[in-house]
């Protein structure tokens, strides 16, 4: 929204936002050990200092207020709200206790509201991730990273107590294609076979042949790939020998394996393993697709995080939504047929690609927008933005929470983590956030 802001001097922007606070993915789906991906909150707090810009919290579009309603009190409405639902497995026994989405566990350590019920249990010594994506890396070094190396991050106290009991000692990362395949990126991919107290597992049979065929991959897979292969293929130095040998845990990745079902636990109260077909691969580059060669294989497991994918919801019935794709049908960002509505991110283009490549594409849509505006495309008289929606909000009980009222919170939060040396304690409980504002 800022460059919008910035190209037009005259531009009002109220930000609508679910939570009662704000930064979304920042907030809930950067991982603690990651503060340095999380500066560009300095940035969006400059925007919302911006007297043009209005932030209100604890709104949620298409239940308190609905898309019709905002396209008749702005000139123009951007859609940005992400993807929030996660893919699932659809096999059997992704039901049972013990089995959950990784964006739910994400959640959970982050201090997403809805995912504070989770308490996954962490009393078995194995963990299956499925997926081979960043999300799934975050998940295994959080369930790897020793307690104490998290106690300075801004994790959740229930998550950081909960992880401290936890026994788990081995996590296995899943993936139904080939190392040349795997989503995740090579910063990533260091840090967790840097990992303090954990040993990486790489089968050398699984990186057969590929050294000849790196030749024709492109730049950043070819140095992701080139360390995978260095980290399976080459015998270590003493000192990192020596390191991995006092390693009391471990992660590997297993290849070219799709889940067939998760197995029950003999009360049927729990996970208990995970049936895997073995695959091999057909077509060629990022084509490539796995295919069941006939052979399975059980992996035992008392937990299974499954992180293949996140999808977006529909919004309103008054926004067009392509449930294939799970995007709203767009032509760079214009909604199909509806003027004056736009959207971006991943409810625009599908949900792939990082923070980086997500704000590139905001400003390619709030470009689009000034076009249209310039072009004489949107509604030309006055609107009553803001103020018309409040009138209704507040005829519905719905209380929004201001941006000065997130930094009572903010404020709040900090000194919470003084006491512990911790940058914040996160607030948790909306109910518990709006009654230290007074709502």
């Amino acid at each position: 929204m800022e460059d919008k802001d910035r190209e037009h001097p005259q531009a009002h922007v109220d930000i609508y936002e679910k939570q009662p606070v704000p930064f979304g993915l920042v907030r809930f789906g950067v991982a603690p050990d990651h503060p340095e991906v999380k500066n560009v909150i300095n940035t969006f707090t400059q925007t919302a200092h911006c007297g043009r810009c209005a932030f209100w919290g604890n709104v949620e579009v298409g239940r308190d207020v609905t898309v019709p309603e905002l396209r008749e009190a702005y000139h123009a409405v951007v859609l940005s709200y992400g993807a929030e639902d996660h893919r699932a497995l659809e096999i059997p026994g992704e039901e049972l206790p013990g089995v959950c989405s990784a964006r739910a566990f994400v959640g959970w350590y982050n201090g997403l509201p809805e995912n504070q019920e989770l308490k996954p249990d962490l009393s078995c010594d194995t963990a299956v991730i499925l997926g081979q994506g960043n999300v799934a890396l975050d998940v295994a070094r959080i369930l790897l990273t020793p307690p104490e190396h998290l106690e300075k991050t801004d994790i959740t106290k229930a998550a950081l107590d909960v992880l401290r009991q936890s026994r788990v000692k081995t996590v296995w990362l899943v993936g139904r294609r080939g190392p040349l395949q795997v989503a995740f990126t090579i910063k990533e991919l260091r840090e967790m076979i840097q990992l303090p107290g954990t040993r990486p597992i790489l089968d050398p049979v699984d990186f057969l042949g590929l050294q000849d065929r790196l030749k024709e991959v492109p730049r950043p897979r070819k140095r992701l790939t080139e360390l995978l292969l260095r980290t399976a293929m080459e015998k270590p130095g003493p000192e990192e020998a020596a390191r991995r040998a006092s390693a009391s845990r471990a992660w590997g990745l297993r290849f070219f394996r799709s889940p067939q079902q998760v197995l029950p636990s003999p009360d049927g109260r729990g996970a208990a393993g995970v049936r895997l077909a073995v695959t091999r691969l057909e077509g060629v580059g990022e084509a490539t697709r796995a295919v069941p060669t006939g052979a399975m294989e059980d992996l035992p497991c008392g937990l299974v995080l499954s992180s293949i994918g996140y999808k977006s919801r529909p919004i309103d019935p008054s926004v067009p939504f392509d449930s294939k794709l799970g995007v709203i049908p767009n032509v760079e960002g214009r909604v199909t047929d509806v003027p004056g509505l736009y959207c971006s991110g991943w409810v625009k283009r599908g949900p792939t690609g990082v923070i980086a490549t997500t704000m590139t594409d905001s400003f390619l849509t709030g470009q689009m927008l000034l076009q249209d505006l310039k072009a004489g495309l949107l509604p030309s008289g006055p609107r009553p933005g803001s103020a018309a929606i409040q009138a209704l909000l507040s005829s519905r009980g719905v209380q929004p929470v201001s941006f000065s009222d997130w930094e009572k919170l903010d404020a709040e939060e900090v000194a919470r983590g003084q006491g512990t040396g911790r940058p914040r304690e996160k607030l948790v409980d909306p109910q518990e956030m709006l009654h230290l504002l007074g709502h």
